[in-house]
């Protein structure tokens, strides 16, 4: 019973495992299992289902079709981006090769034209992208510089006088070397063709409408002042009358000042007088007079001096401005009361009058001999307690900043208009007349300390205003000695 029932329970489950891999339901089962089951022959294959063969080739077309694609894609951008690009980059750089020609051709029939054509016409037609020149543009560049300083070298200077000789001594190096300048043409002659297409800033530079003169920035004006002038010629008396003020700055935290006017008739700073002190008030009226006697043949050399001040309790005053006027018979002849406005200019302390010096100018061109004559000085600044000074008077030559020699006068004691009438005489040759400048100092002696400067004043090609126009008047007028004023400056 037992044997037909185990056969029959094989038989199927061997139909079951046959029907389980034909259908491959189980992934567990692989083809080796299933032959050794099945008893399959070794060269015999599993027949495969439909569905997995439709699936397999639909992902085989889908891979080729999607390598097409690619492939088409990148042939489109090769043609429409690449190649037009690479066309332009082409025609651009050859457009920059053609302007470059032209420049050079340019320049070197500018060349030829004005007949400048030398040894450095080779290195002018090179172009600025190539660094290197022609071995034969450097030699004939050689042999060029080493033929001026040949020529240069066998050039012999005048003979000068012995006592020239210490001064080119002190001179700077550049003064009497002359080879020197003429070895250093060359390298400037070369470099001016390099500069042709470089870009210069001080081209573009534009020039503002807003820029003031630094002078004019420095006077700047701190309101007005109104005053009358008027000479009595019986009693010999300058009478000044203090009007008003108007539009002053402010000086205190409050926004206002409380201004007041010094009143000076110049050089004489003994005699002072002073207005009254306003409280808090920009626009000020004084309305007071105020007399300087004086005699009438002094009126064309005295200045008068207004000095506005801010008047402070506890600290000291604030100076809010000055007027100084040159001329008193500017605006009227005195003889009957003038009403005068002037503008207050800025000033930050008291400007005082340092006096004047006469000296004059005398160059002899075939000795180059240069005579300062000291003569005498006016109205200087008292310097000493006694009221007076002791002043003497130094000269100094300097070249391009430096000092070569000094001289001085001798001292006169206790005087404010000393009088000397002494020559100080330098040896300079005529060809170093335009690179020297003399400074002038009046100076206060001092016994026990320091000896103090009174003022100085300067004369040279390089100075400003009376002493250029001092040393090119001598220079005009050779061999004759020629006497001016000049004002000392602090």
């Amino acid at each position: 019973m037992s044997g037909p029932r185990e056969d029959g329970r094989c038989r199927r489950a061997i139909s079951i495992l046959t029907e389980l891999c034909q259908k491959k339901s189980l992934p567990s089962l692989d083809l080796d299992t299933c032959r050794e089951f099945l008893l399959l022959p070794s060269d015999q294959s599993l027949i495969i289902s439909e569905p997995e063969l439709s699936v397999s080739l639909l992902a085989v077309i889908v891979i080729v079709c999607g390598l097409a694609l690619v492939a088409v894609f990148v042939f489109l951008f090769w043609k429409l981006c690449w190649v037009p690009w690479r066309n332009k980059a082409l025609s651009s750089h050859l457009a920059v090769l053609r302007s470059e020609a032209g420049d050079k051709d340019s320049m070197a029939d500018k060349l030829k034209d004005t007949g400048a054509i030398s040894f450095l016409e080779a290195a002018v037609k090179i172009s600025h992208t190539s660094p290197d020149i022609p071995a034969e543009v450097q030699m004939s560049m050689k042999d060029h510089i080493m033929r001026r300083t040949r020529i240069q070298r066998q050039t012999t200077e005048p003979a000068s006088s012995t006592r020239h000789i210490s001064f080119k001594r002190h001179l700077p190096r550049q003064m009497h070397v002359s080879s020197m300048d003429y070895g250093l043409e060359s390298p400037a002659v070369a470099e001016q063709p390099t500069s042709i297409g470089r870009i210069k800033p001080e081209l573009y530079k534009q020039k503002t409408v807003d820029t003031e003169d630094p002078k004019k920035e420095a006077e700047k004006t701190c309101g007005k002042i109104n005053f009358t002038l008027k000479y009595d010629y019986e009693n010999e008396t300058l009478t000044v009358r203090i009007l008003r003020a108007f539009d002053l700055p402010a000086k205190d935290f409050c926004g206002s000042s409380d201004p007041y006017v010094k009143i000076y008739l110049l050089p004489d700073r003994k005699r002072k007088f002073q207005t009254r002190v306003h409280r808090k008030t920009l626009n000020p009226t004084f309305d007071e007079s105020f007399h300087f006697p004086v005699p009438h043949e002094e009126l064309a050399s005295r200045k008068l001096h207004l000095s506005v001040f801010d008047f402070d309790r506890f600290s000291r005053h604030d100076m809010i401005g000055e007027v100084i006027l040159e001329n008193l018979f500017e605006d009227s002849d005195l003889s009957r009361e003038t009403s005068i406005w002037r503008d207050i200019q800025y000033a930050t302390t008291e400007s005082v009058d340092l006096g004047e010096i006469m000296f004059s100018l005398c160059y002899l061109p075939t000795a180059g001999r240069l005579t300062l004559t000291v003569i005498k000085c006016r109205n200087l600044k008292a310097m000493d307690i006694t009221g007076y000074s002791d002043p003497y008077v130094k000269v100094s030559l300097l070249c391009d900043g430096r000092r070569l020699k000094k001289k001085k006068t001798t001292i006169k004691k206790n005087t404010l208009n000393p009088t000397y009438n002494e020559a100080i005489i330098f040896d300079i040759p005529p060809e170093n007349m335009d690179q020297v400048s003399l400074l002038i100092s009046v100076m206060d002696y001092d016994r026990v300390g320091h000896n103090e400067i009174i003022g100085v004043c300067r004369v040279g090609v390089n100075a400003e205003g009376l002493g250029r126009d001092h040393w090119n008047e001598m220079l005009a007028y050779p061999r004759k000695p020629i006497a001016h004023w000049h004002p000392l400056v602090e």
